[in-house]
């Protein structure tokens, strides 16, 4: 009866066996707590067990930043307001004064309805015109100039700073200024202006004028005005303007202390800032 207790057999519990089993070894290493392959990565083909754990667990790998979107931030408007309505006021302002300026200078010509002036060259006498021992030429020339003015209601006052000159092709060959005065409404002034200069190295010239005289017969000649003027309307004096002349002369000769014949004579007249 004893020797049956004791060799009677119990049965093994495999759950606890298996259990035991599934225990890891103290001595061993332990596995990786992680997936060997993380979530939304693909297996590599080398096999390597390190690539596949997460950043914090390999060491080998880069530490995980996390991307920040960039906002660009849009430039204060402020400012380009501020330029805006700056050029827009500007811009009206610059068109409300040529508008004022353009109904002005109607309400002007209708009531005034000016008239250009009218310039001709009646005579011209020549004192010097020599030729130096040094080459130099030495001309003075007296000019008479016929000047009217046709408006019933605009006078014109002539301003000191004129400048009147005589060329032939390109050369400057004297040069002088319009005395100052007023003439008023339908006046017709004549002007005696005398002018003077010197011209250097001037035997090609001499040679040039000679040979002209005897292949035509007619010198011609350039006379250039710039006149500053104020305009007067009634009562009301404008800003000061400036008339600019150009007369064409034809002349037979430019002997001195000689009869000078005038051939033909024309004006052009232009006004400006």
């Amino acid at each position: 009866m004893d020797m049956a207790n004791h060799q009677k057999i119990h049965p093994l519990n495999m759950s606890s066996r298996a259990h035991d089993d599934q225990q890891p070894d103290a001595e061993a290493p332990q596995a990786p707590t992680v997936p060997l392959v993380p979530r939304g990565s693909s297996k590599s083909d080398k096999g390597d067990a390190a690539a596949y754990l997460l950043p914090r667990d390999n060491p080998h790998y880069p530490p995980f930043q996390r991307t920040i979107p960039v906002i660009h931030t849009k430039p204060p408007k402020e400012r380009s307001s501020c330029c805006c309505r700056f050029l827009c006021w500007t811009l009206s302002l610059l068109f409300l004064l040529l508008l004022l300026i353009g109904v002005v200078a109607g309400i002007l010509y209708l009531v005034f309805q000016p008239k250009l002036p009218k310039y001709s060259i009646d005579r011209l006498r020549i004192t010097q015109f020599n030729l130096t021992n040094n080459s130099s030429l030495t001309a003075t020339f007296a000019v008479t100039i016929t000047a009217r003015n046709p408006n019933k209601k605009v006078g014109v006052y002539y301003e000191g700073g004129s400048h009147i000159s005589v060329w032939y092709t390109g050369t400057n060959l004297c040069q002088g200024s319009l005395p100052r005065f007023y003439q008023g409404h339908r006046n017709t002034t004549v002007l005696n202006v005398l002018l003077s200069g010197q011209t250097n190295d001037a035997t090609t010239l001499i040679t040039s004028l000679q040979q002209q005289q005897q292949q035509t017969g007619i010198i011609p000649l350039n006379l250039r005005v710039i006149q500053p003027v104020r305009i007067k309307f009634g009562k009301l004096k404008i800003m000061k303007v400036k008339f600019r002349v150009r007369c064409r002369l034809d002349v037979d000769n430019l002997a001195a202390n000689n009869a000078i014949n005038i051939r033909n004579s024309s004006c052009k007249f232009r006004f400006g800032l």
